[in-house]
């Protein structure tokens, strides 16, 4: 690269000087033939050498007479030749000659040309008008001015005076002007190529000591790596602004991400911006849009030069989806499996009865399983979920019982609202899962780490048209009162980060996102909040079975969710029996 800056600085520094010295060369020959002019229209004017021209002029129609007759002696003492000799010497011309009207010398530097014709053609001139040339004579190549000599007190030409000076004169003047812009060249050129050298260092510096086909090879080795692998890659440089971005980052982020744009305008999500912000390395899950995204973003320096940041983006929205569903299947499969040994101990307790011979007695246990089949006791091992009988979709009440043998399984009792009422068939299962299955595990731990005895969970199901409402309490220790405003927030959780990969506070922000995207909402409609000593000395005081109707199956005290999901049933639900009488 300095190599090919040096040769394009001579290049043209030489352009440049060759085209100086031409220009000079011209303005020195117009100056010249100006000059010569000059001195013409002087020698033409003079009434000595007028007088002479017309006098020989009019000897010419004689015969035998005229300069052409005379001798170069007779001419060197006329007049006019010692006039162009004065003029001659004292302006360093070349030549100054006089011509008759015929071309015939009258002055001439040199006598033996004297009563010569001119060897230059002399009829522009002796037609009235002047003219300007560069010839070449016997004299050498000259700088020439013709001007015409007029009869005294006349317009008639009667001769010509003809001026030259030396090109050699000219190439004299105009080498001294170029020499000396030789020093300005010289001092050009140096400046050219310390520029030169200082480019190419900084050249060097910013391309990390590339030379031009590495870089070549380099930026297509970067095509084939960020835009062949599965990852979003982002790359903002010191200045914040983009130098990198593959289709797939465009893709998982939703943005245009061109090379070039400052990375507040990329529309970027807070969550995606602070991770970028802090670059820390660590992978951070975020929401965008319906994607549930991992992103991490570095620092990139160079011997001590700050690169700018890189920003990864993977894509975990199937991984969260099958996981969500690995869970209920998980969460069914203990169901199943406390039911199974549920079953297994009253076969053992009717073989024993059948074994000892008490066959009335294995009766009277048969007649009270199934007396308690649909509506036993919460709190008895593998009980039916109280009220599950309103819930006429099975996907729902294998989910919901599910969650009550998880529920029972870390001590908590799940109710079900005395308002849950879902008359037929669901459609957009997926979603009524992820939102209902996040809100139901929030509560059952919040519940379980709650102060409150009994922990308890109550969920509320009604369809109205064709909307899915739900409901969720807990007996838990409420949302802190500064994050009830930012609980959907993403990154924000109750929870320790630390206990998950990636950090919490994605599940609120990706349920809300769901139902907003279906024309729903979800809500914090009371963050609730720990037990007072009041309300545990009345917890103590009064138990389930001494509390008035109803007031068991009441969960007060911690947080309510309240989540709208519309269009995902097929049609209008049917009229709603009318609840029991107590």
């Amino acid at each position: 690269m300095l190599l090919l800056q040096c040769v394009v600085v001579v290049a043209v520094l030489a352009s440049a000087f060759e085209a100086f010295a031409h220009d000079t060369d011209q303005r020195l020959v117009s100056q010249y033939q100006q000059r010569a002019l000059a001195i013409a229209r002087t020698v033409a004017s003079e009434p000595t050498v007028r007088a002479g021209a017309a006098r020989y002029s009019d000897a010419n129609d004689r015969p035998g007479r005229g300069a052409a007759h005379e001798s170069p002696a007779t001419l060197a003492a006329n007049t006019v030749r010692k006039r162009a000799e004065t003029v001659r010497q004292s302006t360093g011309s070349l030549f100054v000659v006089v011509t008759d009207d015929r071309g015939i010398r009258l002055a001439h530097p040199d006598v033996s040309q004297l009563g010569k014709k001119v060897s230059t053609d002399p009829s522009r001139a002796l037609s009235g008008r002047e003219e300007l040339a560069v010839h070449r004579a016997h004299l050498g190549e000259e700088v020439v001015a013709k001007v015409p000599v007029r009869a005294p007190g006349s317009t008639r030409v009667v001769g010509e005076a003809n001026v030259g000076v030396s090109v050699a004169a000219v190439r004299a003047q105009a080498a001294r002007v170029l020499w000396g812009g030789v020093g300005w060249l010289v001092a050009a050129l140096l400046l050219g190529i310390g520029a030169s050298v200082l480019l190419a260092r900084r050249w060097k510096r910013l391309t990390l000591g590339l030379e031009p086909e590495e870089l070549a090879g380099l930026v297509q080795e970067q095509e084939a790596v960020v835009h062949g692998i599965g990852e979003g890659v982002l790359a903002v440089d010191g200045h914040g602004q983009v130098t990198v971005a593959n289709d797939e980052v465009r893709r998982l982020l939703g943005i245009p991400a061109e090379p070039g744009t400052r990375l507040d305008r990329l529309g970027l999500t807070p969550r995606v911006l602070e991770v970028v912000g802090e670059a820390e390395g660590r992978p951070v899950m975020a929401v965008v849009g319906e994607r549930v995204l991992v992103v991490s973003a570095r620092r990139v320096e160079h011997d001590g030069l700050d690169l700018g940041t890189l920003l990864t983006v993977k894509d975990r929205t199937d991984v969260e989806s099958l996981t969500r569903q690995l869970d209920a299947v998980q969460t069914l499969s203990s169901a199943l499996r406390a039911q199974r040994h549920e079953f297994a101990n009253r076969l053992h307790v009717l073989s024993g009865l059948l074994h000892q011979g008490h066959i009335e007695g294995a009766g009277d246990y048969l007649d009270s399983l199934l007396g308690t089949g649909g509506s036993g006791s919460l709190d008895a091992p593998g009980a039916a979920l109280p009220g599950l009988d309103t819930v006429k979709d099975p996907y729902l009440s294998a989910i919901l019982s599910a969650k009550a043998a998880q529920a029972r399984e870390l001590g908590v009792t799940l109710l079900l609202g005395g308002a849950t009422w879902v008359d037929g068939p669901v459609t957009a299962r997926v979603d009524i899962t992820t939102v209902l299955g996040n809100l139901i595990d929030n509560a059952l731990d919040a519940a379980r780490d709650g102060a409150r005895r009994p922990s308890r969970v109550e969920v509320e199901l009604m369809t109205v048209e064709s909307d899915l409402h739900i409901t969720v309490a807990d007996s838990g220790d409420g949302v802190p009162a500064d994050l009830a405003d930012a609980l959907f927030e993403e990154g924000v959780s109750t929870k320790d980060h630390a206990a998950a990969p990636g950090g919490r506070g994605v599940g609120l922000s990706l349920i809300r996102q769901i139902a907003r995207g279906r024309g729903g909402d979800i809500r914090l409609t009371d963050p609730g909040g720990p037990p007072a000593a009041a309300e545990d000395a009345e917890a103590a005081g009064m138990s389930a079975a001494s509390a008035p109707s109803g007031e068991a199956d009441r969960v007060t005290g911690g947080a309510v969710f309240v989540a709208r999901l519309p269009h995902v049933l097929p049609g209008p639900t049917a009229p709603r029996p009318d609840p029991p009488r107590p």
